[in-house]
């Protein structure tokens, strides 16, 4: 999707003065200081760039700066200033850098942030129809279909649970597609003077489309999705300091606001089920977090996310009714029958253009559902097709699907009961 529309509810004009960018002037100038000491000559346009602030901003706190003897101009380029800090100016920028080493994006205040986070909350219109072409690349039932339907709609938490294989995940995975929008995230927030970094490039994926009106420090990405498994502990859902750059790290959550936050493999995680449902029974309920500076200063942030919890165990071993009740869509996703596996049979070995007899389908059934195997499972070709390319690597030719390969495959599959 190349062209997504900005969301016309939020759309920052630029700031011309330090009243509008709604950030402390101390935390500004440090800003510039830091960007000085490290660059050695600099120019207002440099600096406009590197800090994302307007011109005006910049030239403001240069002059201030100057008159203080901080800075010493060296030359000009063009109409624009060549300067570099002078010996104090060295010294004071040295003293800030101890403190913090952050001299990026300059930060957005919290205020602004809360407001964006719920003026950009996601509104989706789906028909069975539009959701079919969502998850066009996955068997999906209508019956199936016509329960993430609403609970997508409705953008609260969803639990998904079932036997294991039968595509928990994916469907997780895919329920990021319904959004044909983009949000506007900062760079950073700004929360008593200090600095959270919340613009990750390994979560968030920033679309090249700049728009000269807006605000720099905010950056056009698609709506965030993070998946975490079993290595999910507290600490990720708590701002965490960085003692050598000086500033903090935003939670997952925080990261994932207006888009997805999938838990897979619910119950498995280093973080107790009850710690995490105990950590989130106030978010889920009121749509509001709280976090904490590690000097005690806590805040409240907006819970703009739609949590997925997937598990193959019984929901009523992990959350209590108090919990579960906060959760409305609960989605069981059960074995596929004998058409939905043909289907998926079908596209796997066409996919990966596997020669196949007539009969392979119903074979591979009888070979899954043999030894005590009740159920048949949505995993279950595509696991196969991987073991018969294994084998014809091994043996130096191309995969096939014969009934003496499937036998073969099936029996390095399925361990003996």
């Amino acid at each position: 999707m190349s062209t997504i529309p900005i969301k016309s509810s939020f759309a920052p004009g630029i700031p011309q003065d330090l009243e509008h960018l709604g950030i402390p002037h101390a935390l500004l100038t440090d800003l510039v200081l830091r960007r000085l000491l490290l660059e050695g000559y600099s120019s207002l346009q440099s600096l406009s760039q590197k800090l994302r602030v307007s011109i005006p901003v910049v030239d403001l706190i240069f002059r201030q700066l100057r008159q203080q003897h901080l800075v010493e101009v060296r030359g000009m380029i063009g109409n624009d200033y060549s300067f570099q800090l002078s010996q104090s100016g060295k010294q004071q920028a040295s003293d800030r850098f101890a403190i913090s080493q952050y001299a990026g994006a300059c930060p957005v205040s919290l205020n602004d942030y809360n407001e964006a986070t719920k003026m950009q909350t996601a509104k989706i219109q789906i028909d069975r129809r539009s959701l079919r072409g969502a998850f066009a690349d996955l068997v999906v039932s209508d019956r199936m279909l016509d329960q993430l339907g609403p609970a997508l709609i409705s953008q609260t938490s969803i639990f998904i649970y079932g036997p294991t294989g039968n595509g928990k995940t994916s469907l997780a995975e895919r329920m990021l597609r319904v959004y044909q929008d983009a949000v506007l995230i900062p760079y950073g927030v700004e929360v008593d003077g200090q600095i959270i970094q919340l613009y990750d490039p390994v979560v968030h994926t920033k679309l090249e489309l700049e728009d000269p009106e807006i605000d720099p420090r905010w950056v056009l990405c698609r709506r965030p999705c993070i998946v975490v498994g079993g290595e999910l502990i507290p600490s990720m859902l708590e701002l965490r300091l960085d003692d050598s750059s000086g500033i903090y790290a935003a939670p997952l959550q925080m990261k994932c606001n207006n888009g997805i936050f999938i838990i897979d493999d619910f119950g498995r995680q280093l973080m107790s089920p009850r710690d995490l449902l105990n950590r989130w029974i106030v978010p889920l309920d009121r749509r509001v977090d709280y976090l904490t500076l590690r000097y005690g200063v806590k805040f409240q942030i907006p819970f703009e996310v739609m949590v997925v919890f997937s598990t193959n165990l019984d929901p009523a071993d992990l959350a209590d009714e108090a919990f579960l009740r906060r959760i409305h869509n609960k989605i069981y996703v059960e074995a596929v029958d004998v058409h939905s596996f043909d289907q998926i049979f079908q596209r796997v070995v066409t996919s990966r253009s596997i020669p196949c007899e007539s009969d392979s389908a119903e074979f591979l059934r009888k070979l899954c559902l043999r030894e005590g195997r009740s159920e048949l499972r949505a995993c279950y070709p595509n696991d196969i097709c991987n073991i018969l390319a294994s084998i014809g690597k091994y043996e130096n030719r191309p995969p096939r699907m014969t009934k003496a390969d499937l036998e073969r495959a099936t029996a390095l599959y399925f361990a003996k009961s």
